[in-house]
């Protein structure tokens, strides 16, 4: 896997589910928000880049979360009510966001994914995407879940 100039540039690490993050912003603010299984930052922040031919794999996250577009081209995000099936067209009841540079071309500066949805992205051009992501409560991988 070959780390992307602007993933070096901002000593981003490989994610989990694919891409390059850093965690940029945990508030020192914590409290226990009901169903989660313990006390949580009141919110936290990351840069996230996906370059072309990579894929953010589809993923849950119990908090909202607020995908902010930073440079680069465009960024398909699909959220649904469960990750898509193999032998499916599509995920049941999805709906996608393109993020990106051009309102003029329909693309959106920023897009939130609510707590419980399932959610995938993909770069929607050949330009590395970097989106900051926004996560209230915040995100700890307890409350996390990868597709199997």
């Amino acid at each position: 896997m070959t780390k992307p100039a602007l993933a070096e540039l901002l000593d981003l690490q490989p994610h989990p589910e694919g891409g390059w993050f850093r965690q940029t912003w945990r508030t020192s603010i914590e409290f226990s928000p009901p169903g989660y299984p313990g006390p949580r930052a009141a919110a936290t922040g990351i840069f996230f880049l996906l370059a072309p031919g990579e894929v953010s794999r589809w993923h849950v996250v119990r908090s909202d979360e607020l995908w902010l577009w930073q440079s680069g081209g465009p960024l398909t995000l699909t959220i649904a009510s469960a990750p898509k099936a193999p032998d499916a067209p599509e995920a049941p009841d999805s709906r996608s966001v393109r993020l990106g540079p051009d309102p003029a071309a329909g693309h959106e500066f920023q897009a939130l994914v609510p707590g419980g949805r399932w959610q995938t992205a993909t770069p929607a051009g050949d330009e590395p995407v970097l989106v900051s992501c926004v996560v209230a409560p915040g995100f700890d991988y307890e409350d996390w879940q990868l597709e199997p």
